[in-house]
């Protein structure tokens, strides 16, 4: 699977920072000996601490949103 976006779940503020790399951030991914090194980089870039955070990555993106047990967008 090729990481093509990354979820930040920045649990000290309360934000979901969903991040779509470019070609340019997955060819450099490739450099670093884990993706967590890489996503360090990133940091000041896009605005998170990854101390502070938990992360994925995932090939495609869905978003889905509740609300009193019912879906209120499909972003």
């Amino acid at each position: 699977m090729e990481p093509k976006y990354v979820l930040i779940l920045d649990y000290c503020i309360g934000a979901l920072n969903i991040i779509e790399l470019t070609e340019k951030e997955i060819n450099e991914s490739y450099n670093y000996e884990d993706f967590e090194s890489f996503l360090e980089t990133l940091e000041e870039k896009y605005g998170f601490r990854l101390k502070d955070c938990n992360w994925m990555t995932t090939e495609s993106l869905s978003i889905y949103r509740y609300k009193d047990r019912k879906e209120v967008a499909n972003v």
